[in-house]
């Protein structure tokens, strides 16, 4: 009966092995007839290609040269490959994929792609483990249940080889470690397992009639019990077809279904009821689907269940795959929980390939190196590496060299005297320093490591390890040379390495400099030197001491009294021109009255004189909404009145009523209906209201068009328009609606245009009981995902900038910067999903010509304010006299009336940069004395000098 049975899987085997040959056969048989053809129909074609090839080659060489210059371009890659593939170039294609897997990690589809055509072209048997490499390198990219039922069903075609039968089944059992618990595909590879079980059950089930042998029935059961633990590690595990699998076990198992296994099965599904929410959301969702798989990932987390969380954080990543964050979480997850070393290992070498610019995940990496106890030239390799990553700041190369240094640092053994890993260590120094003095000022203009926190670590580890006071010495002298010997900080640093390792007599020499070059804090250096001497010092030290510090704290005193002079002086000389005013106002007044008649045009003079000086008098108290443009974008200021209902408003220029206005009955109506609303407070809901503004004053039937405007966002209660004393619409109002729901909306339509004119939409705020309110839109900080963009052509539309940047990356937004007119600014902010397709379009369009002009294209990285704009900056009110403006800050096209002769030069105007404007300064102009208010006999004189 053995025998039989043997005979019997042998000649199921047999006929596995024909039926591939014969497959073989057929495609050889395939592959001859199109030889054949391409012989009969290329004959008149022998001499020349047809002109589709010429093109094709002309393609495929372009792109070839393209990436000898650029490796990274991963479309231009897909591009070769596809053309490779369609030209039937073999070698040349096979050459194409092995250099962008060694570059990129590939996805399911790109691999399945290659796996399949080089299984087409493989014949041989000898070349079959060419294969199972092949097949090694594809599931280590990405999880890929395809790739690895694809990897499954090959090997079976090997099993007549040696240890053929203990390889599919060990491929099985891989495949369903990595993809066993995917809650929609998992469940294909437990079936194709259990099918190939099936089969091989079929070669060891005895001839009917026959009466099995021992060893028969033996084999018989042990292959019995393999699909009956299949069938029970299966339905243990929840996903989304489970029930039809248990269907098939009760149909299957002529014992039926133990109790212990019912059981099992029913809290699989338990957790099936709570996993399955969270798979819905995921089919019906878009890509990246990255807030749908954040909720599922905090889900499985707080279940905590490690290989459930390691499935749902793969599945994530192949989705989004160049998202750091996303890498980042996954290992660190691993890092803190499973510690398994090939694991974690083999992620944080996935994590990098796939995100070469994060700095983070290179410095994770070294760390999980180290901590595996990984070889030295394997962790140095992966540091020469990063370095060649291309980070985006220059600080992410500091804090690269930092853990490389750290890690050569706990190589050394610091009790001997000298050793190979200590002159390494040295020698990493020096290479650091050179490499931030060279490599990355050169490319960011900048040094990164303002504070040479490098060099202060080596000058503690030569200090205190190394006993070398003198090197560390050398290296502060070189860290004060850069820029540092004004920072009390600094100095205080040094003071304590010294007062560590050093001696007395270098202390005082530190504090003695300290006290002469800080400019930030010398008090507090100074107050060090002096309780040093008292714990160290002699009487002469301690008068030299004391000398040094008055000096200087008198000195300090001189500085504070000068700014604190003119603060006084500008302060009294805006005081002193606010009463001028008022003055001036209370006599128009007071002649106006004296003066009852008069020409109709003198009175309207005399009121636009009186609404203008009213204008000028309210403006220094009237709120700004402050429209930050925040991720890059132009901060503008505008006066409003947010919510200051029932405030006389002043009255705006104006010449004549504007086209479309009221008529003078028609306004003394509206006047009269606004005077009834304004006499009714109790109908007024700031909650329900929105501030409308920017509006132009000429501006025809405004409440109309704002309540065509804004009637999708809800009922509207009241559109209450600001106008003049003489009927002239200021351009500003207040929208009630019925219900506090319409307000979001409302916002939403911030800068629509009406007319060509944007209109600002913000929220309705009393800035009486609510003064530090400001409206800010937009980040004020570095947007990697966000690119600011500059020298546009004033004619470039926002879906012209569309079309252009589509091509490298997925578009969330473009916002185009304007004047508070309509008129554009010539810049952009263009928002992609990640800052890797960010970074690809700088690279791509910094420079390119659009119309007649070249941009200018960078990451969106507005410059930091002013310190003397900060509140509590340290140089805001101690050092820097305050320059005071009116509501409307400093006017850009004001027209000076001082001569020329008195005029002061200004400070050259900055140089306009991301996301900001040409910041204009007056200087700091000192003021040895109040200056004398001049008259007009005073100014007649001056004209009249020459």
């Amino acid at each position: 009966m053995a025998a039989s049975s043997s005979n019997a899987e042998g000649t199921q085997l047999e006929d596995m092995e024909e039926e591939d040959a014969g497959i073989k056969e057929e495609m050889a048989d395939e592959e001859d007839e199109e030889e054949g053809m391409g012989v009969e129909s290329s004959d008149d074609e022998e001499d020349d290609l047809s002109e589709d090839d010429k093109e094709n080659e002309a393609e495929i060489q372009r792109l070839e040269e393209q990436l000898s210059i650029n490796a990274f371009d991963y479309n231009c890659h897909l591009d070769l490959i596809k053309l490779l593939r369609q030209e039937g170039e073999l070698s040349r294609l096979r050459t194409a994929r092995q250099k962008m897997s060694e570059l990129f990690p590939l996805t399911e589809e790109i691999w399945l792609e290659w796996l399949k055509d080089e299984i087409r072209l493989t014949e041989e048997e000898s070349n079959r483990e060419q294969i199972y490499e092949l097949f090694e390198k594809a599931v280590k990219d990405y999880i890929c249940p395809d790739v690895w039922l694809e990897y499954a069903q090959y090997s079976i075609g090997g099993m007549g080889s040696p240890g053929g039968l203990e390889k599919v089944r060990s491929i099985f059992e891989r495949a369903l470690t990595a993809v066993g618990l995917h809650m929609t595909k998992g469940s294909t590879v437990w079936d194709a397992y259990r099918e190939f079980e099936n089969v091989m059950l079929s070669t060891v089930q005895p001839a009917a009639g026959s009466v099995p042998s021992a060893e028969e029935q033996g084999k018989h059961n042990t292959q019995l019990k393999r699909i009956h633990t299949l069938f029970r590690r299966q339905l243990a595990v929840p996903f989304m077809d489970l029930e039809a699998t248990y269907s098939e076990y009760e149909e299957w198992s002529e014992d039926g279904v133990p109790e212990a296994l019912t059981h099992q099965y029913k809290k699989a599904l338990q957790h099936l009821a709570k996993s399955r929410p969270f798979e819905e959301t995921l089919l019906a969702a878009e890509p990246p689907k990255m807030a749908e798989y954040q909720a599922y990932i905090e889900y499985e987390l707080k279940e905590g269940d490690p290989a459930r969380i390691q499935i749902i954080l793969e599945r994530a990543l192949a989705e989004n795959c160049l998202v750091p964050d996303m890498w980042a979480k996954y290992t660190n997850y691993l890092d803190r929980q499973l510690k398994i070393k090939d694991l974690v290992l083999s992620a944080h070498e996935r994590a990098v390939r796939n995100c070469p610019w994060t700095m983070g995940l290179w410095k994770s990496y070294l760390l999980a190196l180290e901590r595996h106890g990984a070889e030295h030239h394997i962790v140095t390799d992966v540091f020469e590496k990063a370095l060649d990553a291309g980070f985006i700041q220059a600080t992410d190369y500091v804090d690269i060299w930092q853990t490389y240094l750290d890690y050569l640092r706990r190589r050394v053994d610091f009790s001997k005297e000298s050793s190979k890993e200590l002159e390494e260590l040295r020698a990493a120094f020096s290479r650091a320093l050179d490499y931030m003095k060279q490599d990355v000022e050169e490319r960011f203009s900048e040094s990164g490591d303002p504070s040479c926190s490098i060099m202060q670590i080596w000058s503690k580890i030569e200090a205190h390890h190394c006993k070398n006071i003198q090197k560390a010495r050398e290296l502060w002298d070189s860290i004060m040379t850069k820029g540092n010997a004004k920072y009390a900080n600094m100095w205080l640093e040094y003071y304590n390495l010294e007062r560590s390792y050093g001696d007395a007599l270098h202390c005082r020499k530190a504090l003695h400099r300290a006290v002469q070059c800080s400019s930030d804090y010398p008090e507090h250096v100074c107050e060090v030197l002096l309780t040093f001497e008292r714990v160290e010092g002699s009487l002469e030290d301690w008068d030299i001491a004391v000398q040094k510090t008055n000096t200087c704290l008198g000195r300090l005193k001189e500085q504070r009294a000068r700014v604190a002079g003119k603060e006084a002086n500008q302060a009294a000389l805006e005081e002193e021109k606010a009463e001028h005013r008022r003055k001036a106002k209370v006599d128009k007044k007071a002649q106006k009255k004296s003066q009852p008649g008069g020409k109709a045009g003198d009175k309207r003079k005399a009121a636009h004189a009186d609404d203008q000086e009213a204008w000028d008098e309210d403006a220094e108290r009237a709120p700004k909404r402050h429209k930050g443009a925040g991720d890059g974008g132009v901060e503008e200021d505008m006066e409003t009145e947010m919510g200051l209902f029932g405030r006389r408003t002043p009255t705006a220029r104006h010449k004549g009523p504007p086209p479309g206005a009221k008529k003078p009955q028609q306004q003394a109506s509206a006047s009269t209906t606004r005077a009834k609303q304004d006499d009714k407070p109790e109908l007024r809901n700031d909650n329900n209201s929105v501030f409308i503004s920017n509006m132009a004053y000429t501006l025809a039937e405004p409440e109309q068009k704002l309540r065509a405007l804004f009637e999708r966002c809800g009922p509207l209660e009241q559109v209450r328009l600001v106008f003049s004393k003489a009927g002239a619409f200021k351009g500003y109002g207040y929208l009630q609606f019925e219900s506090k729901a319409s307000v979001p909306e409302a916002l939403k339509l911030d800068r629509q245009e009406v007319e060509g004119r944007p209109v600002f939409v913000s929220p309705c705020v009393d800035k009486n009981t609510n003064p530090d309110f400001k409206v800010f839109k937009y980040n004020s900080a570095m947007e990697k995902h966000k690119v600011f963009i500059s020298g546009l052509p004033f004619s470039c539309t926002k879906q012209q900038l569309e079309e252009l940047c589509k091509g490298h990356g997925a578009i969330k937004d473009v916002r185009l910067v304007t004047y508070r007119s309509g008129k554009p600014k010539g810049l952009a902010y263009v928002e992609f999903a990640d800052e890797t397709q960010a970074s690809r379009a700088v690279l791509k369009l910094d420079g390119t010509v659009v119309g007649d002009n070249q941009i200018a294209v960078s990451i969106s990285n507005p410059p930091r304010k002013n310190p003397k704009d900060q509140a509590g900056g340290p140089t805001s009110s101690a050092l820097m006299p305050r320059q005071v403006y009116g509501s409307r800050g400093r006017g850009r096209t004001q027209v000076s009336l001082l001569p020329r002769s008195l005029q002061r030069p200004s400070s050259p105007v900055g140089k306009a940069e991301n996301g900001t404007a040409a910041a204009e300064d007056d200087g700091g102009q000192e003021f040895k004395k109040p200056a004398k208010p001049l008259s007009n006999s005073d100014f007649a004189k001056m004209l009249l000098k020459k």
